[in-house]
């Protein structure tokens, strides 16, 4: 009886453990792509400084937004020596991955056309968050919440 006893708190134990494990491996996975924005925005700044625009996008990726695996942008960063290597999501890697990035004209959406063209940098879907990640800067227009659209997102004006 007692062997019985020991045996299940062990196993208790053993779930309790797996579980802890799968939520830091899903905190990991999302760090890691929190790292990929973070540098395809670097790799963004510096094409800026060279050509004083954004790259656009050829609105051929998943429903109309540059992805790694259908897009442009990576491309041009690519060429440009600006990114090094592809943007990769860690489980969802397909064509139409886990990344989006669209160059809005000046203007769209309602955004303050002064400020000029701007840029839409998200992640579709986040393992760590149902909605809103809690890190996400957000970025919005007065028509249109690019935040409720991806859970990590980010943006910028040209201007």
């Amino acid at each position: 009886m007692e062997l019985l006893v020991v045996i299940a708190i062990i196993a208790l134990l053993s779930t309790v453990i797996l579980a802890a494990l799968s939520t830091a491996r899903r905190g990991a996975r999302d760090a890691d792509r929190i790292n990929s924005i973070r540098q395809a925005q670097t790799a963004l700044e510096l094409y800026y400084s060279d050509d004083q625009t954004y790259p656009d996008g050829d609105g051929a990726g998943d429903g109309g937004w540059d992805t790694p695996g259908n897009g442009t942008f990576i491309e041009i960063l690519n060429t440009n020596k600006l990114l090094s290597g592809a943007i990769t999501d860690p489980i969802n890697d397909d064509s139409a991955g886990n990344f989006r990035y669209y160059r809005f004209d000046a203007g769209s959406f309602g955004c303050p056309a002064a400020n000029g063209a701007f840029y839409v940098l998200g992640i579709a879907d986040m393992e760590t968050s149902d909605g809103e990640h809690p890190l996400s800067p957000g970025w919005a227009c007065p028509s249109r919440d690019f935040q409720d659209e991806m859970e990590y997102v980010v943006g910028k004006y040209e201007q």
